[in-house]
């Protein structure tokens, strides 16, 4: 049986690296748009939720397979 929980933590990793991504472009642009903290305390919340939810995706999805 799928387990939709694998699903919903790699969903949240992906958003959570675009996010990611956005930002470091934002702040090399020179100009943020939304401005340089509020950039930054995205970038600095995006990067520990991108990594904690893909590794639980990962452990979810091992753990699916085994069963």
């Amino acid at each position: 049986m799928v387990n939709p929980k694998s699903y919903l933590y790699l969903g949240v990793a992906c958003v959570a690296f675009i996010a990611v991504t956005g930002c470091i472009f934002e702040l090399s642009s020179g100009e943020a748009q939304l401005g340089f903290i509020p950039t930054l305390i995205i970038l600095s919340l995006s990067i520990p939720l991108g990594l904690g939810t893909f590794i639980a995706a990962v452990k979810a999805g091992r753990s699916e397979s085994d069963e």
